[in-house]
């Protein structure tokens, strides 16, 4: 079903000036039996705000991750934040990270300068996993030439640097969690009082062990002008350690520590704030209110990344076109492909459809034919034939989670992983190359006898065996092919034969004309009608069943005629004419004969025959 997970910031307008910044946005997104922790440090000394004693950092802070036994790291981001435009260099336990992104944003205030602040991370996966349960000490985080050359940073007491370590962690004990990391670098101040995120594609079936934790730089304790965290319209408080109106003042909750000047790296309970089947939630962050003057005060928070935990049931189905096969000349294809359902919450369901589109327009379905369980996934291999609209080269595209009119039946974790494409291109086969005709005796019947090989390596230079075919339908689906071209016989007069021969990746195509003539007969001069089994009659070489409708007539020496034949009836010297001596054989002697082939090329053939015995 199609949801999209979608973040809304809300302004309320006190002063017209801008800031701009990477908005808050989902970044990684964690399916399973998930959880996470954290450590960090500031490197202010005191709280900015109530101390103007200091400009610059310290020039290193050190955590300590405790990590159970039962829990395996599966990510790890560091994030480092300060004063100024960045310092994309830094050493943690001796190792130098480089920032692989970096975002920054402005604030400003009536009447002084623009000021600029920076968060960077890096993911250091690798270094948890080697470092394990110790102490984290981050250094060379050098903010000197900002801080010196900008003085409104300190001026202003926003002078501040920090660092935080998340860790995403598996263990079998935990439930089936969804745990969504947004990141990005926002301000809300009292030209932007609120910060909203909602959070949609959820299926909650268990509270317990919610969780909501933000990482904020800036903060100040001692400025509580309406400072809040809420889930579902349900402000957040975890006292003494964090108010309810007072949400960003500088504390570390992992740690239960309240010197964690100028930063906040907070996690809260939620399962009292979100319901069982609840299938959105809503975050809000806010800060500013009037003092009890009358006056609008706001504190400038910083909000960098915000973790939400939350024991939700839901599959993910993706796809992926794993191969495809296209014959020559051919419209249709076979795809092979498979269904996954990793990063997920519960099991894919059976029958989930598949749609199959080419360049937008569907052309085929499936489903899938089990439940897929979680990491789980299926393949399947579907025939599909493009319609005539749909030119040579098109772009296929495969969605699971599709009924064929876009529209999905399955809520899903995530509803915008579900297509997968790719551009085909048919084979075409080259236009048929036209070879010289061949034309030959008749044989009988308007059949003759061809040598096809010899014929075709005559015009044709191929090391490849060309392959011989009766109709370009069994040359394009690759059957019939005649098997003995040498010695190949016409079934029609005139024919065309077809040959193929590959040319991967498709082939060359030649077609060639035969046709079948009818050649002067030969009349022999003798024959012995002695039943000797050698020469017993008048064999006419290529008349017979040649010229079909002839007719033969045989006269004596007085000009009598003894014998009438045909196609049919064959002279083995015995008399068929006159009124004697029927049946009986001719004596000794020559013969004239008229041969009439009946043929509009051939006048009648007239000559002798001797007979003997």
């Amino acid at each position: 079903m199609r949801f999209r997970t979608y973040i809304t910031v809300i302004i309320a307008f006190v002063f017209t000036i801008p800031s701009f910044a990477q908005d808050i946005e989902l970044f990684q997104q964690f399916n399973g039996r998930y959880d996470y922790t954290a450590i960090g440090n500031t490197l202010n000394p005191f709280e900015n705000n109530l101390d103007d004693s200091f400009c610059f950092p310290l020039e290193s802070s050190s955590a300590t991750l405790n990590l159970t036994s039962s829990g395996t790291v599966v990510a790890a981001y560091l994030y480092w934040a300060g004063s100024g435009t960045g310092d994309t260099n830094v050493i943690l336990n001796g190792i130098s990270i480089d920032a692989e992104d970096t975002y920054t944003v402005d604030y400003s205030e009536p009447f002084t300068d623009t000021l600029t602040y920076f968060s960077s991370y890096a993911e250091i996966t690798d270094i948890i996993l080697s470092e394990g349960n110790t102490i984290y000490e981050l250094s060379d985080l050098d903010l000197t030439d900002t801080l010196t050359n900008t003085p409104g940073f300190c001026n202003n007491r926003t002078n501040f640097a920090g660092w935080s370590i998340y860790i995403i962690y598996e263990d079998s004990t935990l439930p089936l969690n969804q745990l969504n990391l947004y990141q990005g670098l926002e301000i809300i101040n009292r030209n932007n009082q609120e910060k909203t995120i909602t959070i949609d594609n959820l299926n909650v079936i268990d509270n317990e062990g919610a969780k909501i934790g933000f990482l904020a730089w800036e903060g100040d304790n001692n400025l509580n002008f309406g400072e809040t965290l809420s889930i579902n319209d349900n402000v957040l408080s975890n006292p003494p350690l964090n108010l309810s109106d007072n949400a960003f003042n500088g504390t570390n909750s992992f740690t239960n520590s309240n010197t964690f000047y100028n930063a906040d790296l907070d996690v809260y309970s939620i399962q009292d704030n979100i319901n069982i089947g609840d299938t959105s939630a809503t975050i809000k962050m806010t800060t500013g209110a009037f003092d009890e003057f009358g006056v609008f005060r706001a504190d400038l928070i910083i909000i960098n990344n915000i973790v939400t935990v939350l024991n939700s049931q839901l599959p993910d189905a993706t796809i992926a076109i794993d191969d495809y096969i296209i014959n020559c000349g051919d419209r249709s294809l076979m795809v092979d492909y498979t269904v996954f359902n990793t990063n997920s919450t519960d099991p894919l369901p059976v029958n989930t459809p598949i749609a199959f589109y080419a360049d937008g327009i569907l052309i085929g379905q499936a489903q899938t034919q089990n439940d897929i369980a979680i990491d789980g996934s299926e393949t399947g291999t579907i025939t599909l034939v493009l319609p005539d609209n749909i030119g040579d080269v098109f772009l296929l595209t495969l969605v699971v989670d599709d009924d064929g009119t876009g529209n999905g039946i399955i809520i899903e974790i995530n509803e915008n992983n579900n297509i997968d494409d790719e551009l085909i291109e048919l084979l075409v086969v080259p236009p048929i190359q036209t070879l010289p005709n061949e034309i030959a005796c008749n044989e009988g019947f308007s059949s003759a006898t061809f040598n096809l090989v010899a014929l075709f390596q005559a015009s044709v230079t191929s090391a490849i065996e060309p392959e011989f075919y009766e109709t370009i339908d069994d040359l394009e689906s690759n059957q019939n092919q005649i098997i003995n071209p040498q010695a190949y016989s016409n079934i029609s007069n005139p024919m065309t034969v077809f040959i193929k021969v590959d040319n991967p990746p498709c082939y060359d195509a030649y077609q060639m004309d035969l046709s079948v003539e009818n050649c002067p007969p030969y009349v022999p001069q003798g024959f012995s009608p002695n039943d000797d089994g050698k020469n017993d009659w008048f064999n006419i070489q290529g008349l017979y069943d040649i010229f079909e409708n002839h007719e033969l007539k045989i006269f004596n020496r007085y000009g009598t005629l003894i014998f009438e034949g045909d196609n049919n009836k064959k002279w083995y010297g015995l008399i068929n004419r006159g009124l004697n001596n029927h049946g009986k054989l001719v004596p000794v002697g020559t013969y004239f004969y008229v041969l009439n082939l009946n043929d509009a090329n051939y006048r009648p053939l007239v000559g002798w025959v001797y007979v003997n015995y």
